[in-house]
């Protein structure tokens, strides 16, 4: 996370991810104030295990496009809402990166959050039988909801 600030926003990610059976590690570090910590972050990543690297920002939210450009994993930037224009100035901080230097945004906040995670499941779900088992009943309770919502509706309508 660019600050500590993010942490509520973020914490939905460390939720979902750990619904799938996924730990992660959380840090706060700033593409501006702590750059130098950011890049050797990044550029150690791969060696120390990371699989998929997700980075939330506020305001000039630059530090997904900072980790991308020390690194070769995947890199899913969140932007969240900070002081100015409701969030669209991180948003587009950090979809607006470079031809060959690519972040994937999601969408602002906590829905960014939480698809943040689940697109980190469908990265891992590639080679992981079992974790493309879990994404796949996640994905069959959002339906089943979806279609309980709609039954509900629908006895509602016909009183």
């Amino acid at each position: 996370m660019g600050s500590q600030s993010d942490w509520p926003v973020m914490k939905f990610t460390k939720t979902t991810l750990a619904e799938f059976g996924l730990d992660c590690t959380v840090h706060v570090m700033s593409a501006h104030r702590t750059p130098h910590d950011a890049a050797i972050f990044a550029t150690n990543a791969q060696e120390n295990g990371y699989q998929v690297i997700i980075a939330a920002a506020g305001g000039a939210a630059h530090l997904a496009g900072v980790l991308a450009g020390h690194t070769i994993l995947p890199i899913i930037g969140v932007p969240v809402k900070g002081w100015a224009l409701d969030g669209m100035d991180s948003l587009l901080s950090t979809v607006q990166m470079p031809k060959g230097v690519p972040v994937a945004t999601v969408a602002i906040g906590k829905a960014g959050a939480i698809n943040a995670a689940v697109l980190t499941v469908q990265m891992l779900a590639i080679n992981d039988a079992e974790l493309s088992s879990k994404l796949m009943q996640y994905k069959n309770e959002m339906a089943d909801a979806v279609r309980k919502a709609d039954a509900e509706l629908q006895n509602q309508l016909n009183l």
